[in-house]
């Protein structure tokens, strides 16, 4: 029978430590994300096999392998991670005083349209909670929320949500059309009207995946034609940016155009058929709702 002395104190460092390098199978960017010295993590590591009487790891100068025995422990060290983590929110919950950080994904636009509404009352009523906050493609938010790489996302409402998923509405916003203010030879003359000549030749600056572009792509499929793509891009930001330099017509969520500091360079195209609109919301994990700090934040969002 193991022996799990290793536990006594309640210090799951180790088994935390072991759960990274178990994940990654490499001591550098193990260490990198454990925050600790690569010799540090080795020893931990050490510890725990020379606790267990067991070889956890193989490695060698190139190579970083989980043995059997270590398979076996990644579960238990996981589930032992987890129940111990949530015994400590509950009692902490109970004392109602909540400590720990909360991790919240979202766009550039969405921090500054979302965020302080959303915190600036949470984080008075819980101040031992630390907020982590990381910006990047909306696109990935969902992913990464799913994957546990995040607490939280703001995230734009999929066409068919995971059920793995709950979301909250935040707010609507239309997805809009955006050429230069300077008229092109490829601008079209009359959007109001859709016409396979008019949009065949519009170079087209376009979201890489998510669901703008599957809004876009689903437009120009009912129209007849592929749209003729100029630049494909991570984030809606840069695609104002890019209209407004006049290198195409862009789709973007008008929130994303209300907030951006390049408004006055691009205009509205007055496009018909219109876009469908953006609903935006706060997502979690169902299961991680019962978490007391996700389960705290969760229910001061009101749903719009």
């Amino acid at each position: 029978m193991p022996d799990y002395a290793i536990l006594d104190g309640m210090d799951t460092r180790p088994l935390e430590h072991f759960l990274v390098l178990a994940d990654t199978l490499h001591f550098g960017r193990a260490s990198e994300a454990c925050h600790v010295s690569p010799s540090t993590l080795s020893r931990s590591i050490r510890q725990l096999e020379a606790s267990l009487g067991v070889p956890l790891f193989e490695r060698d100068n190139r190579h970083v392998a989980l043995t059997r025995h270590g398979e076996t422990f990644q579960h238990f060290a996981r589930e032992t991670v987890a129940q111990w983590e949530a015994l400590r929110l509950s009692l902490m919950s109970e004392a109602q005083h909540l400590t720990g950080e909360i991790s919240i994904y979202c766009s550039v636009t969405a921090s500054y349209s979302f965020l302080y509404a959303l915190l600036s009352d949470f984080r008075g009523r819980h101040p031992g909670i630390e907020l982590k906050l990381h910006t990047g493609d909306p696109a990935e938010a969902m992913a990464r929320v799913l994957a546990g790489d995040e607490d939280m996302a703001i995230t734009p409402r999929p066409r068919q949500a995971p059920e793995a998923l709950a979301f909250k509405s935040l707010t609507r916003s239309p997805l809009v059309f955006i050429a230069p203010h300077e008229a092109h030879d490829w601008t079209p003359a009359t959007p109001e009207t859709p016409r396979i000549e008019q949009w065949r030749a519009v170079p087209m600056i376009l979201s890489e995946a998510g669901l703008s572009r599957e809004y876009a792509d689903t437009w120009f499929r009912a129209l007849g034609i592929a749209p003729r793509i100029y630049a494909q891009v991570a984030g809606h930001e840069a695609i104002v940016s890019m209209v407004g330099l006049g290198f195409g017509i862009g789709v973007v969520p008008k929130i994303v155009l209300d907030n951006s500091p390049l408004v006055e360079r691009v205009r509205v195209l007055p496009v018909k058929p219109e876009l469908p609109h953006y609903d935006v919301g706060l997502c979690v994990r169902e299961r991680r709702l019962k978490n007391p700090l996700i389960r705290a934040l969760w229910d001061e969002v009101a749903e719009r």
